[in-house]
C-alpha cells in the first residue's frame, strides 16, 4: 500500500529464474514471449539474467502473455506442515495491481484452507472478469468498505460484516470508498493442488487514474 513501508519478502525470490522456468514450461522462445507481452527481447533477457527487477506492471504483462497468475513468479514451495504459526510482523506479503496480499499461513499448511488478508487501494477492483474456483469463500471486512458481487447480487461489507458463499458462484470485488479497505478472507475445501488465492491476486485491477 502507498502508506506501508514494509519490505515485502518477494524481493528474496529469483523472479528472473521463475520467468525462465514458466517460459520454458510453455515452450515459448524469448522472442515469442516478447512479442506476446509487448516487451523487448533485451528487456526479457535482462530480467531472466537478474540484471534488472521488473515492475508490477511489467509482471502483469508477462503473466497475461504466459497465461499465469502474477503469483506464479513468486511461488517458492515451502515445506508444508499441519501446524503453522505466524507473527503479525512476519507474514508473507505480495504487492499486486490493486493492493497488497498478506498470507496468514495457508501457503505453508498441508490442509485445504487458505486464509489471507486483502488490502485494497481506493478504487481497486478485481477487474472486468468474474472469478470462479472450487471450495468455499468466507470474507470478513476489517476496514473501509468492500463491494462483493456474487452471481449478480451485490453485498456491501463494512467493518465487522461478513459473507460466506460457494466459490463456484461467479464473484468479484471492489473498493468503492475513498480510503484503504482490508478484509480477512478464508478459502477452504478446494481441490487438491489448486491455489485459489491466486485468482484474487491475478484478477486485481489498479484504481483508475483521473
Amino acid at each position: 500500500m502507498k502508506a506501508d513501508n514494509t519490505e515485502y519478502d518477494l524481493m528474496t525470490i529469483d523472479v528472473g529464474e521463475r520467468l525462465r522456468i514458466l517460459r520454458e514450461e510453455r515452450g515459448l522462445s524469448m522472442r515469442s514471449l516478447a512479442r506476446a507481452s509487448g516487451l523487448s527481447t533485451n528487456a526479457l533477457s535482462m530480467i531472466e539474467r537478474g540484471r534488472t527487477s521488473p515492475s508490477v506492471s511489467t509482471l502483469v504483462k508477462l503473466a497475461g502473455a504466459l497465461g499465469a497468475p502474477v503469483t506464479a513468479f513468486f511461488r517458492a514451495e515451502p515445506e508444508r506442515t499441519n501446524i503453522v504459526f505466524r507473527k503479525s510482523n512476519n507474514r508473507r506479503k505480495m504487492a499486486f495491481p490493486a493492493g497488497v496480499w498478506e498470507g496468514l499461513g495457508g501457503e505453508a499448511f498441508e490442509g485445504l484452507v487458505e486464509p489471507f488478508v486483502l488490502n485494497l487501494e481506493p478504487g481497486g477492483s478485481s477487474g472486468e472478469h468474474e472469478m470462479i474456483h472450487t471450495g468455499h469463500e468466507f470474507v470478513l471486512c476489517l476496514e473501509g468498505v468492500i463491494d462483493y458481487g456474487v452471481e449478480g447480487l451485490n453485498y456491501r461489507l463494512e467493518p465487522g460484516d461478513s459473507l460466506l458463499f460457494a466459490a463456484h458462484l461467479r464473484h468479484n470485488w471492489a473498493n468503492p470508498g475513498p480510503g484503504i479497505a482490508r478484509a480477512a478472507i478464508v478459502l477452504s475445501a478446494f481441490e487438491q493442488g489448486e491455489r485459489p488465492s491466486e485468482f484474487h491476486i491475478a484478477a486485481g485491477r489498479p484504481p483508475e487514474e483521473e
